[in-house]
C-alpha cells in the first residue's frame, strides 16, 4: 500500500478538524487537554483499522476478520480507557458500577472513530475512481487509435483497386491520381494523429478527398460540393467525415455508369457542424455495399467515443436515394 503526500495532508487536516470539535470546551472556551489523551488513543487505533484492517479484510471482502478485528480494538481501548487513562485523569472519580463507565465510553469512542475511518474510506473511493476512470480513458484512446488505424487501409484499399484499374488502362489520370493519393495519405499518417485539428484544416482535406474521388467518375455523373456559414474558430476529430464522403462515391458507382450524383454540403450554425451527403444508386447494388462496408461501423463508434450525446446521425435510404446527416457539437479552437 503507497500512501502519498496527499492523502498525509488529507489526513493531517481531518485529524485536526476532528481534534478541535472534540477536545474543545464551550463552557470554559478553551482545550481540554484531559480529552487530548483519549483522541490521541482513538486517532491511533483508528489509523490502525484504516491502514491494516482494510486493505487486508474489508477491501478484500473478509467481512467476519474485518469486523472482529474492529471489535478487538474496541474492547482494548475501552479497557485502556477504564483501567488506565481515566484512574490518570481523574484519581478521584469513583463509579459505583462500571458498566455505565463501559458504555458510556462506547458512545465516545465509535462516533470519533466512525468519522476518522470514514476519511479514509471516502479517499481510498475518490483514489478507486479516479484510477477506474484513467483506466478508460486508457482504453477508450487505444479504442480509438485502433479505429484510426483501420481507415488507413480502408482507404489505400479502395483506391489502389481504382489506381490499378487505370494503370492496365494506361489513362493519362494514373499520375495525377497518384499525386493526390499522396498528399491525402500525408495529412492520414502524419498531420491527423491528434485526437483533433482545426476544422479549417478538415475541411480543407474533405476538398483534397472529393477532387481524389471526382477523378474516378470523369463524366457519368456530377459532384457538387458547397461550404456555406463556415467558422473555423473550432476543432473537429480528423477523417470522421471522409468516410461518408467515400461511402457516398462507392455507392454510386457500384452499380451506375452514368447519372451519377452526389451532393456534400458543409455548414455551421452557433457551435455544431451540420454535414449533409446525398447520393443516388443502384439498389440491390447499394445494400450488398454497404453491408459489407467497415466504414460506417468505424464511424458510429468514433462518434459514440468523441462526441456522446453531442452528436446526432440520420441515415435514410430512399428509392434509389441515399441520404446522411451529421450534427456535431464542436468546441472551439
Amino acid at each position: 500500500m503507497i500512501v502519498t503526500k496527499k492523502e498525509i495532508l488529507f489526513q493531517l487536516l481531518l485529524h485536526i478538524v476532528v481534534l478541535v470539535f472534540f477536545t474543545y470546551s464551550w463552557s470554559d472556551q478553551a482545550i481540554r487537554p484531559d480529552r487530548v489523551w483519549f483522541f490521541l488513543m482513538y486517532a491511533i487505533a483508528t489509523v490502525i483499522i484504516s491502514y491494516v484492517l482494510m486493505p487486508n479484510y474489508l477491501y478484500k471482502k473478509k467481512y467476519l476478520h474485518f469486523f472482529l478485528g474492529v471489535i478487538v480494538f474496541l474492547v482494548i481501548l475501552i479497557v485502556i480507557e477504564e483501567k488506565i487513562l481515566e484512574p490518570w485523569l481523574y484519581p478521584d472519580t469513583k463509579r459505583a458500577n462500571t458498566f455505565p463507565g463501559v458504555f458510556l465510553s462506547l458512545f465516545g469512542v465509535l462516533p470519533i472513530m466512525a468519522i476518522l475511518a470514514s476519511g479514509k474510506f471516502a479517499w481510498d473511493a475518490l483514489q478507486k475512481e479516479e484510477r477506474i476512470n484513467e483506466l478508460q480513458s486508457a482504453v477508450q484512446e487505444s479504442e480509438l487509435q485502433f479505429l484510426r488505424s483501420q481507415i488507413n487501409p480502408h482507404f489505400l484499399f479502395n483506391n489502389l483497386n481504382n489506381l490499378y484499374s487505370y494503370a492496365l488502362e494506361g489513362s493519362t489520370k494514373t499520375p495525377e491520381i497518384i499525386l493526390e493519393m499522396s498528399g491525402v495519405l500525408r495529412y492520414m499518417l502524419y498531420e491527423s494523429k491528434e485526437q483533433y485539428v482545426p476544422l479549417g484544416k478538415e475541411i480543407e482535406q474533405l476538398e483534397n478527398f472529393i477532387k481524389l474521388y471526382k477523378l474516378q467518375i470523369e463524366e457519368r455523373g456530377a459532384v457538387h460540393f458547397k461550404v456555406t456559414d463556415m467558422t473555423y474558430n473550432f476543432k473537429i476529430a480528423p477523417l470522421i467525415l471522409v468516410v461518408f464522403i467515400e461511402n457516398a462515391f462507392k455507392h454510386s458507382q457500384a452499380g451506375q455508369s452514368k447519372d451519377i450524383k452526389i451532393e456534400i454540403d458543409v455548414w455551421m450554425k452557433a457551435n455544431k457542424l451540420h454535414f449533409r451527403v446525398k447520393n443516388n444508386f443502384e439498389k440491390a447494388t447499394a445494400e450488398d455495399t454497404v453491408a459489407k462496408g467497415i466504414g460506417l461501423v468505424n464511424v458510429k463508434k468514433r462518434l459514440q467515443l468523441l462526441y456522446p450525446d453531442k452528436h446526432d446521425l440520420k441515415i435514410e435510404e430512399h428509392q434509389s436515394e441515399y441520404f446522411v446527416e451529421v450534427i456535431m457539437e464542436l468546441q472551439q479552437l
